[in-house]
């Protein structure tokens, strides 16, 4: 048996549909369905079983999960505006250290999602200490656990995989609301409102050219299930392309494709800009400060590990993730 862990969510749920690829049904799925318009994502998938967070906490403390092969550990709090820290530290940081815990006891191979948000505002992504300042008790989270897993690296029983995920992007996160991704906001607002809204130039980067990482969710399954496949590596690696690409480049990559399936021809971003397509909207002061202007992932440390496939950018991975919202007759 393999359990995932947040099944029902964006990456999770991505992730039971590829181990389905491989013929994995064999699958127990953990979520809270409290929310329970999230089914959707589960429903598209084969799973053996479902466990409410509570429960699956409560056997793993208990010690009774029986038979598992390995653990994809992406259930958590991902609102980096969360003031609540009590909350956070104990569903983000201490249900994955008593999950660590029972994966060394039992030796099960542990992969767990972990967040560029460790870096906080950067500049450097690199897997160090040195480069780590999160900006927020949610990045806070994900590096107190890094920390736990660093200081047992040279003593485990089994293998554990961190993966920092920079900004990930693709079907199954309609549920997100305003935690979804730049494409997905980018979407709704060109079908509602024919156009989309950018921030103007800020912190040296012209209007609409803040820059991201930003990388399609097959992506980011391909790089869990290579982890799965060489259970003799462990550690903490980032999850990206290592490609920043400005938000210009998001927003033109999804209108031009919703064209293209509309029958329109492409356009150029000035001429987005002068049909009024994308309009640039002061910078806002609150963010001035806090905000990351530019990341991306330094791949030296995952390319070490073995891992060679290569990354979608922006524009093919968008085109991806239209046809696939097309073929579901989501849009």
């Amino acid at each position: 048996m393999i359990v995932v862990t947040g099944a029902a969510g964006f990456i999770g749920s991505n992730i039971v549909s590829g181990l389905n690829k491989r013929g994995h049904t064999d699958i127990l799925a953990v979520d809270d369905l409290t929310d329970g318009d999230k089914f959707v994502n589960l429903a598209r998938g084969q799973i053996a079983d479902y466990l409410h967070k509570d429960d699956f906490r409560a056997r793993v403390t208990g010690g009774g999960l029986g038979k598992v092969d390995a653990i994809f550990h992406q259930g958590a709090c991902s609102d980096t505006t969360e003031r609540n820290g009590h909350y956070m530290m104990d569903n983000n940081y201490r249900v994955t250290l008593e999950l660590f815990q029972y994966c060394q006891e039992h030796r099960i191979p542990l992969i767990y999602a972990s967040s560029a948000a460790v870096y906080g505002a950067g500049p450097v992504y690199v897997e160090d200490p040195a480069n780590e300042s999160p900006l927020n008790v949610y990045g806070y989270s994900k590096y107190l656990f890094d920390q736990v897993l660093r200081r047992h690296l040279g003593t485990l029983k089994a293998p554990v995989v961190g993966l920092r995920y920079f900004n990930v992007y693709g079907p199954n996160e309609q549920h997100k609301g305003r935690m979804a991704s730049v494409a997905s906001h980018n979407m709704q607002q060109f079908r509602t409102e024919k156009h989309v809204r950018l921030f103007g130039g800020w912190d040296g980067y012209g209007d609409g050219g803040q820059e991201r990482d930003f990388v399609y969710i097959d992506d980011v399954v391909d790089v869990n299930l290579f982890f799965l496949d060489n259970p003799s590596v462990s550690g903490i690696f980032n999850c990206g392309t290592g490609r920043a690409q400005p938000f210009n480049d998001v927003a033109m990559s999804v209108d031009n494709c919703l064209r293209q399936h509309a029958g329109q021809s492409q356009l150029s971003l000035q001429e987005m800009v002068d049909r009024d397509l994308i309009r640039y909207i002061p910078f806002p002061d609150d963010l001035k400060g806090r905000y990351q202007s530019h990341t991306q992932a330094d791949l030296s440390a995952l390319r070490a590990a073995g891992y060679d496939r290569p990354f979608r950018d922006v524009q093919t991975g968008v085109s991806d993730y239209i046809n696939e919202l097309i073929a579901r007759r989501r849009i």
